[in-house]
């Protein structure tokens, strides 16, 4: 028996994981804290000493490896994507998609294939904020019973090069300046936009990203894209060419610049916590995958070269096709393990799948295989059990760090007698992968095709498909990012580039940086004049009205109307809402008619840019304090300026007079026009489906 003192008893809730987890430890059978050699260990707080006071002896193995274990726990980093947040789900079709691919996990509706989803921020490091404005990672690994299709892509759909020997160039532009490594997940400085000015094969993505997509609400209401074009072939092996599409059910939604801002200290996990929380409070996450078809006979009518990654084929041209639903139930149970260590790689197919010959995904197909080798510490990364495939996997591949399977054959090499032949290769009927069959021919050089170089078509394409609330937000974007760039030079030349894409753009960006506009020769987008897929606000207009997981702050205080409260929170949770008590401190409020309020967050804790809409109920004396408070009419007043739904039953108008916010103004729903319990739910819920009031004209006025 140790001598040493046992640490004081800690109260477990007795169902509690922790308690389940304690009995375990506490049952001579159960987990006992072993060594990586599973050696019992009696005690971990004192290395083994001479003497109490004496030098510390090498033999004390446990803590040799205890410490080296710590000393190399970190792995590097991933270059690009390196912030991310993942969960694991499902995939299940909706019909057999046999006509287009025979691809097994797209065949059949009743089955269910296991995928891991990682979502992530490209520019910044891994201790940078969610919400900076950025392109986001979506990354789905379908373990199916094929093998693992990795199908790695983004929130945006084009990207800032053509060619993937210029990746290096535009991530080392748009990294943190090497001579002082700043700024931090930002592009808002001189090398990125000097890079921009002289690649316009750029513009189109930088629409993209000056945009509000590129500060999304969460990643529950982002959409993905496989960016590049794709090839289903069929059972007869006839290819047709595919882009992948994922969009949420609860639609696509974003954060204002501001919002953002603020998040990043308020709460710089904001969209991992959203996730995590989501998935563990049963709102599960789902995205629609859908595809875009073009027969390889119609790709040269589509005035759009499908191998060109910086160019979006709009959906009036080839409608997108429903194929199935993804789901997202389950956190991971250990971030390093699972979040972290997964690889995903683009070179990551299964027959019905196959590549094109774009020169940005062939890059990839390289890199991806190259970087996970450094990152995860050499070949075997595919044998964690995040990157190990449901399929059996058989072959000859040998030893190498981090090796976890012990072959038993004594035949390493193909072909074979000694191991029986094993294992066989497959012929194409037995599931073997046979790349689809393509002429090619041609000169051996280094050059682009022509149809690669119209770089402003798209970008015009997309700014003028925008609403006017939308537009108003990029170009403020691209005013708040040029006004970083110390450089004048650099800054006009961007200018110039914007001339070409729109008037109204590049008159207001350079009236922002306070220079003279250069004459706007906008080309004419080709194809459609607008897109209605490319802006939020029109595709919002699609969709069915809901607040299903929108997040409400309820402001209370001492005499809080907890009656009139509990009415309008039933009928909001009824139909998906999320309501949380925010009080000046924890614990309880004493209701006007006595009762205790249980509050769910301090004031000191939360801020209004964490949730979707603010909603005041009655009491008088509530009311009164409310009204007096200066955290209070600022948290409102924010909420306001943000264009949120902002609520008050009748008696607490005079938070609205306090705050200077016109109870008649888009978006502010009152009891005094809608009446109170039911009826102001109902009023509330109608505001908040819209998510935003964009025809607030006044809300820049409020002091927040």
């Amino acid at each position: 028996m140790s001598s040493q003192k046992q640490p004081d008893a800690v109260h477990i809730d007795e169902n509690s994981k922790d308690a389940q987890l304690a009995a375990e430890r506490m049952d001579p059978t159960g987990h006992f804290l072993t060594t990586d050699q599973g050696i019992r260990v009696e005690h971990t707080d004192d290395s083994l000493k001479q003497g109490a006071r004496g030098p510390t002896l090498l033999e004390d193995f446990h803590l040799r490896e205890k410490l080296t274990r710590f000393d190399h726990e970190r792995i590097p980093e991933r270059v690009v994507h390196a912030r991310g947040s993942a969960a694991h789900g499902y995939f299940q079709p909706y019909e057999s998609q046999a006509k287009y691919t025979r691809a097994k996990f797209l065949q059949d509706p009743s089955k269910k294939t296991p995928v891991f989803v990682r979502f992530s921020t490209v520019a910044g490091s891994r201790g940078s904020a969610d919400t900076v404005r950025d392109v986001r990672g979506f990354a789905v690994k379908f373990y199916t019973e094929e093998g693992n299709f990795d199908l790695v892509g983004n929130n945006i759909p084009v990207f800032f090069i053509q060619d993937g020997i210029k990746f290096p160039d535009f991530v080392h532009a748009a990294k943190p300046e090497p001579h002082h490594e700043m700024p931090q997940a930002q592009t808002a400085h001189d090398s990125f936009w000097d890079f921009v000015s002289l690649v316009p094969e750029t513009l189109h993505m930088v629409m993209w990203t000056m945009s509000d997509r590129a500060i999304p609400r969460s990643y529950r209401m982002m959409q993905g894209f496989g960016v590049h074009t794709f090839r289903f072939v069929d059972a007869k092996n006839v290819s047709r060419f595919v882009k992948f599409h994922w969009k949420p059910l609860l639609g696509t939604h974003s954060l204002v610049w501001d919002e953002a801002q603020k998040l990043a200290g308020k709460d710089p996990d904001y969209h991992r916590r959203d996730l995590f929380e989501s998935i563990e409070q049963g709102d599960f996450p789902e995205y629609e995958l859908g595809v875009q078809i073009v027969e390889e006979a119609d790709a040269q009518k589509l005035g759009v070269d499908l191998l060109d990654a910086t160019k979006l084929v709009p959906e009036e041209v080839a409608p997108v096709l429903p194929v199935g639903k993804l789901t997202l139930n389950r956190n991971p149970t250990n971030f390093f393990a699972e979040t972290e260590q997964v690889a995903f790689c683009v070179a990551n197919i299964v027959p019905g799948i196959d590549f094109t010959d774009d020169p940005l995904m062939q890059a990839r197909l390289f890199s991806y295989l190259d970087t996970q080798l450094t990152r995860l510490g050499g070949p075997n990364f595919a044998e964690l059990p995040i990157n190990r495939p449901l399929a059996p996997v058989h072959n000859h591949q040998q030893d190498g760090f981090g090796r976890h399977t012990s072959s038993t054959s004594r035949a390493n090499y193909h072909p074979n007698s000694l191991g029986g032949g094993c294992p066989f290769l497959a012929a194409q009927e037995q599931g073997g992968f046979v790349h689809q069959p393509e002429q090619v021919t041609g000169q051996k050089l280094r050059a682009r095709p022509e149809s690669f170089k119209d770089h402003y078509s798209q970008a015009a394409l997309f700014f003028r498909s925008l609403s006017a609330p939308e537009q108003e937000h990029l170009i403020d974007a691209c005013r708040f990012e040029l006004g970083k760039v110390e450089s004048k030079a650099i800054q006009e030349r961007v200018l110039e580039h914007f001339a070409k894409i729109d008037a109204l753009l590049v008159t207001a960006v350079a009236e922002g940086l306070g220079l003279p506009a250069p004459k706007a020769t906008p080309v004419t987008p080709k194809g459609p004049p607008a897109s209605k897929a490319l802006s939020m606000e029109a595709m919002k207009l699609l969709m069915p009205p809901s607040i299903k997981t929108r997040r409400i702050a309820v402001l209370v205080a001492d005499g809080v109307d907890s009656d009139e409260l509990m009415a309008v929170r039933k009928e909001l949770e009824a139909q998906g809402a999320q309501l949380k008590i925010i009080a000046k401190r924890l614990g309880t409020v004493k209701a006007a008619n006595g009762k205790d309020l249980p509050v769910d967050k301090s004031a000191m804790t939360t801020a209004s840019v964490e949730y979707d809409a603010v909603f005041i109920p009655g009491g008088a004396a509530s009311v009164a304090t409310l009204k007096k408070d200066g955290a209070s009419r600022h948290f409102v007043q924010e909420a306001y300026l943000h264009c949120k739904t902002v609520g008050v039953s009748k008696d607490a108008e005079d938070v609205l007079k306090a705050c200077e916010i016109d109870p008649a103004a888009p978006g502010v729903v009152s009891g005094a026009k809608s009446g109170n319990g039911t009826a102001l739910a109902t009023a509330f819920a109608k505001a908040l489906s819209n998510h935003r009031h964009w025809d607030r004209k006044d809300h820049d006025r409020v002091p927040a």
